[in-house]
């Protein structure tokens, strides 16, 4: 007989995203639910990918990720946030995001420890706090605008508090962390042992006049933090699932003896693609226009329906506020009202309330815009029948 199994996280069941994305192929509906380009990377990457592979580059890399590619991120990092992080101690790449920001809770999270989130937030977070035994302290961002509340964030900081987890730019809002705003968390954070998870992931997409300002440049932020960003999301090549982690060199240690028990270490070929690509840095640096053209295209596209729609500073996520649509269904629940959308209009989308913890509803949905002009443009065809 089976054992029954006592399930570590009971609540977790399939994502959102999986039953948006069965749903929208049912319908062969445009899908603008789940965060993925529908184009090609840049054939330039595959070639640098296969000359590895042909070079015999096949075999374990260093546990800590490809030298070269450390080398990379470093000299990235040091030119856009003018802070050096050593590719020996302080740098390590890792299978994706997701599993660096396991990676990082599980290094620091013990049983009963608290775990700050602001909400809404991406829905790995509360799991992964979960699985450390640690206790989630939610947060809500300001409803409508998703600004961070400080006075709440203080008001959530208690003697067992161990971490909290921040993301900028932020998915779902499409909103930004501003100067002031890291400033003004630096002082909060500076009379506690507090450690930072920032997950900024989207920091290549953040649109004009705006810029990305990352933890890594306020020290005070930097000393507790581990701070992860993705290849995936800025090379188009989400499936390859490469990202990295900065911290310091004593949090890099304890992040490491995670990472080697974990997944070990990462796609050998792919790492020595990704450093030579890295080599010419206007391929991350071009992105934020790339993704403000097809943004805008959007928008514009948008805004001749009676969706309202919400600021986009960052990401490639565009939210709107169902109120004001001309038709009936506009008074289903998020959930409900994507799925009809879906089966009726033919464009797949999220609702915002999948990414609060009791399913929050505020009526808006969120669009993903990282798409061919023509995917955008078919979209907008059918969105415009509301």
């Amino acid at each position: 007989m089976t054992p029954f199994l006592d399930s570590k996280l009971p609540q977790v069941g399939t994502t959102i995203f999986t039953v948006m994305s069965a749903l929208a192929q049912e319908h062969q509906a445009v899908n603008l639910g789940q965060g993925f380009p529908d184009f090609a990377c840049d054939p330039e990457l595959v070639q640098h990918v296969s000359d590895a592979m042909l070079e015999g580059l096949n075999q374990y890399p260093s546990m800590l990720g490809v030298l070269e590619l450390r080398k990379a991120i470093s000299h990235k990092v040091e030119t856009l946030y003018a802070t050096h992080y050593d590719p020996a101690s302080e740098i390590t790449v890792t299978a994706g995001a997701t599993q660096a920001i396991l990676n990082a809770v599980l290094a620091v999270v013990r049983a009963g420890d608290e775990v700050i989130v602001l909400e809404p937030c991406y829905d790995s977070y509360i799991p992964n706090i979960e699985l450390a035994g640690g206790v989630v302290v939610r947060v809500p961002l300001e409803p409508g605008t998703f600004k961070v509340n400080f006075d709440r964030i203080a008001a959530a900081i208690t003697p067992k508090s161990r971490a909290m987890i921040i993301n900028s730019p932020h998915n779902p809002s499409g909103t930004i962390w501003s100067k002031d705003d890291l400033l003004q968390l630096q002082e909060l954070l500076a009379p506690t042992h507090i450690f930072l998870i920032s997950d900024e992931v989207y920091e290549h997409m953040v649109y004009a006049p705006e810029v990305h300002h990352s933890v890594a440049s306020f020290k005070g932020l930097a000393e507790r933090a581990f701070i992860i960003s993705s290849f995936g999301k800025t090379y188009h090549v989400t499936g390859w699932k490469v990202a990295y982690c900065l911290a310091p060199a004593s949090m890099s240690a304890e992040f490491r003896k995670v990472h080697q028990f974990n997944v070990f270490t990462v796609n050998t070929p792919v790492q020595h693609g990704l450093a030579r690509f890295m080599a010419n840095a206007s391929h991350a640096n071009d992105l934020s226009a790339f993704y403000q053209r097809k943004r805008d295209l959007f928008r514009t596209g948008l805004e001749q329906t009676h969706f309202k729609l919400l600021p986009c500073e960052g990401t490639y996520f565009q939210c709107v506020r169902k109120d004001d649509l001309k038709v009936s269904e506009k008074s289903l629940s998020e959930s409900k009202f994507c799925e009809w959308l879906t089966a009726e209009v033919g464009v797949a989308a999220i609702p915002l309330s999948a990414f609060y913890a009791n399913a929050d509803d505020q009526g808006i949905i969120r669009f993903c815009f990282a798409k061919k002009d023509e995917t955008l443009k078919l979209a907008l065809e059918r969105l415009a029948k509301l």
